[in-house]
């Protein structure tokens, strides 16, 4: 992976801690024996992503609302799987009971450090970073965003890239750009979302067009375009390859859904944060902004050489 230098960094906060947690074993301790594998792993991410992409400022988008009514109102079954998972384990938060503590010591460690962390209530992360993504390009920046969520493909653009935390190490990390998202996926970024939404989205609950998968879906929105044009062209009594009537027939009952699911799935850019332009213009704090509440975090989960790389 090049050394690259940016301008600002957004990071895709519950994706690394989800990603340490498991990819680190439980037995990486705290002093009173409380695994500290998440906290860990974060700190020694930011660490690498640092050395290699020197960003001027770094920011946290947070997951304050991971499943927000209106997105559920439009699809009811969106993330319903995770929900059904929490019920069956009996545990709200919907986290393992190793990694709940652990979520909460990195929110504080990043505030005493004294970088934005960003959630907004009736938000997910994914439409804050899109929105610190917009501010960000909009400024002139070049922006990176570090995710494992493909749906961040869609903010693939001039400004903004992504890098995809995909199974190995860092070095195997793509950085994509428009012409990689083309390579990897078949489609523009701007044409992501529209097979996403055609497919459907197992791990968000999006059941996608019945009979049309991802190829046919790559395949439709590369003949057409748009999801917009498959729509119009489904709706005529002749078609053109490679619709074909079945395929039309399909899109034209599920036109209620591809409306629904053109606003769940798209990632907002508008979210009410205050300060935008003022948040990414900050630079990375070169020593903690609270240092006695830093000391002591770090002291209590006995990560301070961990920290010490990741903001040194």
């Amino acid at each position: 992976m090049p050394t690259s230098n940016v301008d600002v960094m957004i990071l895709d906060t519950a994706s690394l801690y989800y990603r340490s947690f498991y990819a680190l074993p439980t037995s990486m301790t705290a002093p009173d024996g409380h695994p500290h594998n998440a906290i860990r792993g974060v700190l020694q991410t930011i660490e690498r992503l640092r050395g290699i992409y020197q960003p001027r400022t770094l920011l946290c988008a947070w997951d304050t609302d991971w499943r927000p009514e209106w997105r559920v109102n439009l699809i009811p079954s969106y993330k319903t799987h995770r929900v059904e998972e929490e019920s069956a384990a009996g545990d709200e938060e919907a986290e393992p009971d190793e990694l709940g503590p652990q979520i909460g010591a990195i929110r504080e460690i990043l505030e005493a450090w004294g970088v934005p962390v960003v959630g907004v209530r009736e938000f997910e992360a994914d439409d804050v970073a899109g929105t610190l993504a917009r501010a960000a390009s909009d400024g002139g920046y070049s922006t990176v965003v570090v995710t494992g969520d493909r749906d961040f493909v869609q903010l693939v653009g001039r400004e903004v890239r992504v890098v995809m935390t995909v199974k190995g190490g860092m070095d195997s990390w793509p950085l994509l750009d428009a012409d990689a998202v083309v390579e990897r996926f078949g489609v523009t970024p701007s044409q992501y979302l529209d097979v996403a939404i055609l497919k459907g989205d197992p791990s968000d609950g999006l059941p996608g067009v019945p009979g049309i998968g991802e190829k046919t879906a790559v395949a439709l929105i590369s003949a057409f375009g748009t999801l917009e044009k498959v729509r119009q062209a489904s709706a005529t009594e002749s078609v053109e390859r490679p619709l074909t009537p079945r395929l039309a027939r399909l899109v034209v009952e599920n036109m209620k859904y591809l409306d629904a699911a053109e606003r769940v799935a798209a990632i907002r850019r508008d979210v009410p944060i205050p300060h935008l332009q003022n948040i990414v213009s900050q630079p990375i704090p070169t020593a903690a902004s609270h240092p006695q509440t830093w000391e002591n975090l770090l002291a209590e989960w006995g990560v301070q050489r961990f920290a010490q790389g990741a903001v040194g």
